[in-house]
């Protein structure tokens, strides 16, 4: 069951060590879990799993193409290797050895990326994740997750580790908000919607999920009535909860932390076009290179705001009445 919290703020529990303390707990069960870091344990707050197992954690040095490798021989051996590493680093620099050491190979991988989109923020363009969900969704048999708050991070981590194949875990590392409350339950390839709506369903993921949730109270002050949908597993994706929401409400308006192209607000057009052809606008980013700079300017930047959500719900709304 998932709860939705009365109040919506910043979560004072860093994403990372949300990540981190739901592997620890999925590893006291399971002593097949190892980690594999390259020289990134403190950015990505794995550090109290080596602390926690000594000898179930390897840190590799800058070594993220072997470490991958490494990962596919590991679970060869029977092992349930998780890989970090910035998001860059998890996707676009070890590609080849992600595709055919681990996914390729039929292993059971779980590759972990962190500092996501904008929010790698002072990293800049060189360390900013666009292109990863597009990567990774053309990768056969990989599964994206991408968790909104740490209470889903912490009811998602487990089920990772207890199902067999490749995962690319995406996430920021630092403070997002909270949105669920603790104890809500999440099924892998379901979303879950958290807000019900009539005129226009956003379909939302990761840290954007909260914008779309302050976009659906200000679309509301203009008598829009707006649905919000939390697709936090973008492959496989949630085929029959797209449909019905086009059904139901007939506009669609994606958002996302990463490049249209390619990313969630390609998955969900692609869905629409052989299942129920839908007026559909896309958040995200538009074919870009990252910048540096904090991240709610990254935002305003980019176009990932509440404020752009609206005006492209308004957009997607007028299009249907059309």
């Amino acid at each position: 069951m998932v709860k939705i919290r009365k109040e919506i703020k910043i979560s004072p529990e860093e994403m990372r060590y949300a990540y981190c303390d739901a592997l620890i707990e999925a590893a006291k069960d399971n002593e097949k879990i190892v980690t594999i870091d390259c020289d990134l344990s403190n950015s990505c707050g794995t550090k109290k799993f080596k602390a926690t197992y000594p000898d179930r954690g390897f840190n590799v040095g800058i070594q993220e193409q072997n470490g991958c490798a490494m990962a596919g021989g590991l679970s060869a051996t029977g092992l349930i290797p998780f890989f970090h590493s910035f998001a860059v680093f998890s996707t676009r620099r070890v590609y080849d050895q992600f595709f055919l050491s681990c996914a390729y190979a039929k292993q059971n991988v779980k590759i972990v990326g962190s500092d996501a989109g904008v929010s790698a923020a002072s990293n800049g363009g060189t360390h900013m994740a666009f292109e990863d969900i597009a990567l990774v969704r053309a990768m056969p048999t990989a599964t994206i997750v991408e968790p909104s708050d740490p209470t889903m991070m912490k009811a998602l981590v487990p089920q990772i580790a207890n199902t067999y194949g490749v995962f690319y875990l995406r996430m920021p590392r630092k403070t997002v908000y909270d949105i669920y409350e603790p104890g809500s339950t999440f099924e892998l390839g379901k979303s879950v919607t958290i807000r019900e709506g009539t005129d226009v369903t956003l379909i939302a993921s990761g840290l954007i999920v909260v914008n779309a949730l302050k976009a659906a109270d200000l679309l509301a002050e203009i008598g829009i009535s707006a649905r919000v949908v939390d697709m936090f597993t973008i492959k496989p994706i949630d085929v029959d909860n797209i449909v019905k929401c086009a059904k139901e409400t007939g506009a669609i308006v994606t958002c996302e932390n990463s490049n249209i192209l390619g990313g969630l607000g390609g998955a969900v057009s692609e869905v629409l076009g052989e299942h129920l052809p839908t007026p559909i606008e896309r958040i995200g980013v538009k074919d870009l290179f990252g910048e540096v700079g904090p991240q709610d300017y990254l935002e305003e930047r980019f176009e990932l705001t509440a404020e752009d959500i609206v005006k492209k719900a308004k957009k997607v709304f007028a299009r249907k009445q059309a």
